[in-house]
């Protein structure tokens, strides 16, 4: 199929533009690396999520309830640090998680093929679509839903990257890396826009004295982050020791000025440099040696216990099933993520094609591009998260929003992959009948030109 011409491109040269193309080599692979780690991530965050509901219905769910709710540390002067281990979980360990992302939207805007705002303009408008339409859907279902039941208007907005890549990287490894860029990039830009809801429209209680203090630690970050070499004669690589307590500070203040705790891991990412180069490592940044240092941290131990404490929802057998999926609440996610997710990704893809009088790529179909949009509505992470800040633990409505995430979750891959596995066996034979592997270089064959020049 390489090669072929799109029978819909415009037929003058000069007025066709491509969606969704390959983009760069250094892109394709670094795309790759992370798919390689996320998808080993999302098979530890399933076995922790089943683990968490085995527990929680089981006779041993007043253990697993009695060490969730257990509280660790203590005040620390005027810094309240009184937290569950719930709690610790998702405003602690989240913060690594949300580091992570903030160090991807950062390399991904500054020196990733996204810098270039006509290949940004596509994920960007099909990620604010994916998440627009699901929180509509969602605030149209509960609109006569119970007292409350609006606050959770955002639990259907966010895609778990590590469900959906895993997924992609297991049952549709074949498909064009172009679609796996877009659903990352998606992902990533999602979570952006995940970040500032939670941001803006989670905080409670802001207390700016607290926040106005985290500005301190802030700045020595960033300068520590950028000139920890010339300033103590160390490598950035080595520089950890100095900036991992400014961090926790960082965390603990932005915890107690009212802004969600993870905040602060976005904050931090973003002083990160993505360019310098150390004279002792030149061939990384500190945001590679920080993303390839953190993200096992992330993906196999950070997210994993968080999804233990936050999953573990008590079902209640078929009957509590049924009653929780006829609640306007659970009624709302599953329509949202599994539906709303496609509407707007779809939607909102179709829509810049047809003004920018643009196609999609001629290696991608309109079918390839509506399977990605079904694994775009597994929405794990960050759906728990808000629905942790949206309802008390004690409201029935936290519960049914669980299982709302979960359930939609469970469709939105099974739907995902009905269409993208066909998808991948297509692509496959296809890689097989025109040889386009990998050369004796390692490079694949598609950007050999690119990699010459």
């Amino acid at each position: 199929m390489t090669g072929t011409r799109h029978p819909h491109l415009p037929s003058d040269p000069a007025r066709a533009r491509i969606v969704l193309a390959r983009g760069t080599y250094r892109e394709y692979s670094r795309i790759e690396r992370i798919i390689t780690a996320e998808s080993t991530g999302g098979l530890i965050l399933l076995i922790a999520t089943v683990a968490a509901l085995v527990l929680a219905n089981s006779p041993a769910s007043g253990a697993y309830t009695a060490l969730r709710d257990a509280h660790l540390g203590g005040d620390l002067g005027p810094l309240h640090l009184n937290l569950t281990i719930g709690h610790w979980a998702a405003d602690g360990l989240l913060a690594i998680f949300f580091f992570l992302a903030g160090l991807e939207l950062k390399k991904e805007f500054v020196v990733g093929d996204l810098r270039d705002p006509g290949r940004a303009l596509v994920p960007v408008v099909a990620a604010a679509g994916g998440v627009a339409v699901p929180a509509l859907i969602f605030t149209a279902i509960n609109l006569m839903g119970p007292p409350g039941a609006l606050q959770g208007w955002a639990i259907p907005a966010a895609t778990d990257i590590a469900f959906a890549v895993a997924l992609l990287a297991v049952l549709a490894k074949n498909l064009p890396s172009a679609l796996r860029t877009f659903l990352l990039t998606l992902a990533i830009v999602d979570d952006l826009i995940a970040i500032l809801i939670i941001a803006v429209f989670y905080t409670a209680d802001l207390q700016l004295l607290w926040l106005g203090v985290a500005v301190v630690p802030i700045v020595l970050f960033r300068v520590l982050a950028t000139r920890a070499e010339s300033l103590f004669k160390i490598s950035l690589a080595a520089a950890w020791f100095l900036l991992l307590p400014l961090g926790v500070v960082t965390w603990a203040l932005f915890y107690n000025s009212g802004i969600h705790a993870t905040i602060a891991g976005v904050v931090l990412a973003f002083m990160v440099p993505v360019r310098v180069r150390s004279r002792l490592a030149p061939d990384y940044s500190l945001a590679d040696t920080f993303e390839h240092r953190f993200r096992p941290l992330s993906t196999g131990f950070a997210v994993p216990v968080f999804a233990f404490f936050s999953a573990g929802v008590t079902v209640g057998g078929i009957s509590g099933l049924l009653e929780a999926w006829q609640s306007t609440v659970a009624l709302g996610i599953i329509a949202g993520l599994v539906g709303g997710k496609i509407l707007g990704i779809m939607g909102s893809t179709f829509l810049v094609t047809r003004l920018r009088r643009a196609n999609l790529d001629p290696d991608i179909r309109w079918i390839d591009l509506l399977g990605v949009a079904g694994v775009a509505g597994i929405g794990f992470t960050v759906s728990l998260l808000v629905t942790e800040l949206s309802f008390a633990v004690e409201d029935p409505m936290h519960d049914q929003a669980k299982i709302g995430v979960l359930t939609a979750s469970v469709l939105a891959g099974v739907v995902g992959a009905a269409i993208l596995v066909p998808r991948s066996r297509h692509y496959a034979q296809i890689a097989q009948a025109e040889k386009v592997d990998a050369d004796a270089d390692g490079i694949p064959d598609a950007f050999a030109e690119e990699w010459e020049d």
